[in-house]
């Protein structure tokens, strides 16, 4: 990010870079070098990380949602219904936690359920 040119100034934009797809967190002053507003507050600064922090844990979280949810429709697709109902069970605990966490509301963990069960009971 540091950028250092011949004859010109060290740019002066301080960002904390995730590491993994560069998306710009947590900008720690002001500055026109920048164009970007930037936190001068220690506290904003603290809270930019902490929500950049909780944003990445939100989203493993989802991913782990939609991957219980897609084990469960495999199954129904291959057409054992034993395994889909011990893979719906276990799914079911993935569920309720993510939605007691409020990741997702009670309701959506509700209906998900409800669906993925009446599937598994209209198989033949």
């Amino acid at each position: 990010m540091l950028q250092r040119t011949k004859g010109a100034r060290l740019n002066r934009c301080f960002f904390l870079l995730n590491g993994q797809n560069g998306r710009i967190i947590a900008p720690f002053f002001t500055t026109p070098v920048c164009g970007v507003n930037m936190a001068n507050i220690a506290s904003a600064r603290k809270a930019a990380r902490q929500s950049e922090k909780r944003r990445q844990h939100n989203m493993s979280l989802r991913t782990e949602l939609r991957s219980a949810l897609r084990r469960v429709k495999k199954a129904i697709d291959a057409g054992d219904k034993a395994a889909a109902r011990a893979i719906l069970h276990a799914s079911t605990k993935v569920l309720d936690s993510i939605a007691d966490k409020k990741i997702i509301h009670k309701n959506k963990a509700s209906r998900h359920k409800s669906r993925l069960s009446a599937a598994i009971k209209a198989m033949a």
